[in-house]
């Protein structure tokens, strides 16, 4: 986690490291030269993390991106963009992709007006989000919404006369609008190295 700092979707977790134990690991890591394969593990090991995947779930999305038309890299970016959790948290309802998760598994998010408490649900565009019965986040305590600048381009917030969050998939996930500074052909190759 040290390594892999500046997760855009775990910026609540703070992780306060030992600053002799980081230089001396910057010193060693300065005088090696990286390796093809650590690279490819490094940009595998942020995807996973940022979203809070096990390695089971993100080679299912490695499996479904090879198999369907498209940039391979592309595809997986794209489903992980959008599940709930992910969208709950870029719509900023939730400060970190863990807490957005919990929200989701609590039965607390409602897609077209139905419950999810699966955080790998795929949503669609046009699928409407809503928060059932809860202020979540600071934001939405407060009654207002996130600065417009700081919303996705595929999602559109909105706050309902109650108060409530509302959300709108405007259209898939493009990769420009991916908050996550990753190759993703990276990881693609660590998994086609594997098989």
């Amino acid at each position: 986690m040290r390594r892999l700092r500046n997760l855009p979707g775990l910026a609540g977790k703070s992780t306060r490291p030992n600053l002799e134990e980081f230089q001396v690991a910057g010193d060693q890591l300065a005088s090696k030269k990286i390796s093809q394969f650590c690279l490819r593990l490094e940009a595998k090991q942020r995807l996973r993390l940022n979203y809070g995947l096990t390695e089971r779930q993100l080679v299912k999305y490695v499996r479904i991106a090879r198999k369907t038309k498209g940039s391979t890299g592309q595809v997986p970016l794209q489903l992980l963009e959008m599940r709930p959790d992910t969208i709950i948290f870029q719509l900023g309802i939730a400060s970190t992709i863990p807490s957005a998760r919990q929200l989701v598994s609590h039965r607390h998010i409602l897609v077209n007006r139905r419950i999810v408490d699966r955080p790998s649900y795929r949503c669609k565009p046009g699928d409407i989000i809503t928060i059932q019965n809860r202020r979540t986040s600071y934001n939405a305590a407060r009654g207002e919404s996130p600065p417009s600048d700081e919303v996705a381009d595929h999602l559109t917030l909105s706050l309902s006369n109650m108060g409530q969050p509302t959300g709108l998939v405007n259209h898939m996930v493009n990769r420009e609008s991916v908050g996550l500074d990753i190759n993703e052909l990276l990881v693609i190759e660590y998994y086609s190295r594997k098989a």
